[in-house]
This record gives C-alpha cells, sequence and structure tokens, in this order.
C-alpha cells in the first residue's frame, strides 16, 4: 500500500514539473524577441554658415518627442506662397527669353520647386494642419522677402529676349534671397525650427544659394 502511494506521489509530481514546463515554453514561444537598437550616429544638418553635428542619445530623445509650432506652420506657408510666385516667374521664360540657357534653368526650378511644394505640403498634412490659413482672408497674401509687386510681375511679363532675360535673372536673384532670408529667421526664432522642418529648410538653403550662384555668373555674362 506504502509502495502505491509513493508510486501515485511519483506520477502525480512529474505530471506537475511536466506542466509547468509546457507553461514555460509557451510564454517563452510568445514572448517578441529584443529589437535591435541602432547604434548608427544621427547627424543634425546645422544651420546657413555653421557645419554638422553629430546628436546625443538624450537629444535624439528630444528630438523626436519635439512638437510642431505655429511659428513653423506660418513659415510653411509663407514659403508655399514664395514658391509659388516663382512658378510664376518661370512660367514667362518660354516665350519671352532669347537665351537657352535661361530656359533650362527655368525648367529645373519648376521641377525643384514643385518638388519642395510637395514636401512643404506633406509637412502641414501630415501634422493635421490646413495648408492655407482658414482664419485668413480669402486670397489675402503679405509680400515675403524678395517676392515681386503685382507692377514688377507685369514689368517682368511684359519684358521680352535680352531685356527680359537680364530682369528675369535680377528679379529672381532677389526672390532666391528673400527666401534665404525667411530661412534664417525661422532658425533665428524662439520656437520654431521642428527638426524635420529645419531639414527641409536646409536643403532648401543650399539649393537656392546654388542657383543665385549660377544665376548672378549669367548676369555678370550678359551685363558683359
Amino acid at each position: 500500500m506504502v509502495a502505491a502511494v509513493r508510486r501515485l506521489s511519483v506520477v502525480h509530481a512529474a505530471a506537475v514539473l511536466a506542466a509547468v514546463a509546457l507553461t514555460l515554453a509557451a510564454c517563452a514561444a510568445t514572448e517578441e524577441p529584443p529589437r535591435p537598437t541602432s547604434t548608427a550616429p544621427v547627424v543634425q544638418l546645422g544651420a546657413p554658415g555653421e557645419g554638422n553635428r553629430t546628436m546625443s542619445a538624450e537629444e535624439q530623445l528630444a528630438a523626436t518627442a519635439s512638437p510642431h509650432t505655429e511659428t513653423d506652420v506660418a513659415f510653411v506657408r509663407d514659403m508655399l506662397h514664395h514658391h509659388a510666385q516663382a512658378l510664376v516667374m518661370t512660367d514667362y521664360v518660354g516665350e519671352r527669353a532669347s537665351s537657352d540657357s535661361i530656359r533650362l534653368l527655368a525648367e529645373r526650378m519648376q521641377v525643384s520647386q514643385q518638388d519642395e511644394m510637395g514636401q512643404l505640403e506633406a509637412w502641414l498634412q501630415q501634422r493635421g494642419e490646413p495648408v492655407t490659413d482658414p482664419d485668413a482672408p480669402h486670397g489675402a497674401h503679405t509680400l515675403m522677402p524678395g517676392m515681386l509687386t503685382d507692377d514688377e510681375l507685369a514689368a517682368l511679363e511684359a519684358a521680352d529676349g535680352v531685356a527680359f532675360d537680364e530682369l528675369f535673372l535680377r528679379s529672381m536673384i532677389r526672390h532666391h534671397e528673400g527666401a534665404l532670408v525667411m530661412i534664417a529667421e525661422l532658425y533665428g526664432s524662439e520656437d520654431g525650427a521642428e527638426p524635420e522642418l529645419a531639414q527641409l529648410a536646409g536643403h532648401f538653403d543650399s539649393d537656392q544659394r546654388i542657383e543665385i550662384a549660377r544665376m548672378s555668373s549669367m548676369l555678370a555674362e550678359l551685363e558683359g
């Protein structure tokens, strides 16, 4: 009788151990494997005229949590309007310019400006912000730095040949320089330049400077 009881105890203990082992195995199977952590450095683009630098882990965490501000939104909307006028100006080139180089330059500008406008609109949409300010009066726009007045646009549209080439280059150089002012103001603001927007603005700054240098060279050739 004692031997039988012992055998039952052994069998019971073995069953308990087997159940525990199965439970542990199931838990281990359902646990997600640890996610690899990236050790690649994150580089922060410097403001115009400044170098890039590697961000610390604390800075990376803070950057990913940084919300956008009204200053950021206003900059994006203003830059969209600024770019839109540049497209109006480049639309005049095809029928009025005498230089194939200026036509090619205008075509490249149209592509880059349209691409940048797409990026700016996507930035707003991803943050639940309307592309245009719903509280602003319809059709009301302030001239941002470098933008042409209606009279100046009309004068550009009325020009032709070499006179158009020169006026277009002068006007577009001024227009681009105005965009650089807007970017500098964003970087210098107390609450603006959300990380992703700061990176976009840095790319815009570089592109505008390259095009200014190219247009300045073309204008110097025209003036002879």
